[in-house]
């Protein structure tokens, strides 16, 4: 059974789905460049809960969380499968690593989680569920939620961490307002980006998870941390010592869509 990286993907505005950017056009090969993983397991920026919830539903939903767009964005639907008979094995991965977790049948998916599987997987033939991040718990809760569900990836599952890379909004609705190109970067956005990946590269791991302390301009680029944990998430089910690798960066209305992948 092919064993896939762990991913983290920024997800950018939901447009992306609509829009042939750079960072739409890399998740349509994206799909074709993995192949096909058996189910694939998707911590998402957009669902926030106080501890975690992993989504058992057989037929999830397509959610549409989101307002101001237009019409046909809100046509669009991800009508794949779920994967409770996964999500139910990553409740008990994540049960066994002291996790406080609840399961939710009711819950669809999030456009955290279905443009990227749209874009990836368009004919909506993979099982997919989804799993929540928690705001106030650090990157380190994130890192070991991920190294609870790295075993799943030897079982054919595709963990995919899905945020942004940076996600100062009112920065990026001040560009659009202005009338500023979408691939325009914010002043403080390079020194950030050079930093993670310059420890990405080093493997230093503990300066990562303190990136909210040691990462020039983390206050900037991330105001808050729910669209950052995912990629936390992604880090611990990346193999351990094994380095990870760049896939995609660009720029949407000062918003980087970087993409990162671990082995």
């Amino acid at each position: 059974m092919d064993r896939f990286p762990a991913l983290f993907v920024s997800h950018g505005s939901p447009m992306i789905a609509i829009t042939p950017n750079p960072a739409h056009h890399f998740l349509r090969e994206l799909g074709p460049r993995l192949g096909r993983p058996r189910a694939i397991l998707v911590v998402t920026a957009h669902w926030t809960a106080p501890r975690v919830m992993v989504g058992t539903a057989a037929e999830p939903e397509t959610i549409h969380d989101f307002g101001g767009f237009p019409p046909a964005l809100y046509a669009l639907r991800y009508p794949a499968p779920g994967a409770p008979e996964i999500a139910r094995a990553a409740a008990a991965r994540l049960r066994a690593a002291g996790f406080a977790v609840a399961e939710d049948a009711e819950r669809g998916l999030d456009h955290g989680s279905w443009i990227p599987a749209l874009l990836m997987y368009p004919k909506a033939d993979i099982p997919i569920a989804q799993i929540s991040v928690q705001p106030a718990a650090d990157p380190a809760h994130h890192y070991r939620l991920g190294e609870a569900l790295r075993p799943l990836r030897d079982e054919g599952v595709l963990i995919l961490g899905s945020g942004s890379f940076t996600h100062n909004l009112r920065a990026a609705f001040g560009l659009m307002r202005g009338g500023g190109a979408a691939e325009t970067e914010l002043p403080f956005t390079a020194p950030f980006l050079a930093w993670i990946g310059d420890k990405i590269a080093a493997g230093d791991v503990p300066a990562l998870l303190a990136y909210r302390e040691e990462a020039p301009h983390s206050a900037e680029n991330h105001p808050t941390d729910e669209h950052f944990l995912p990629f936390f998430a992604a880090l611990g089910a990346g193999s351990p010592g094994v380095i990870g690798e760049r896939w995609h960066h660009s720029t949407d209305y000062g918003l980087a869509m970087d993409a990162y992948a671990f082995a």
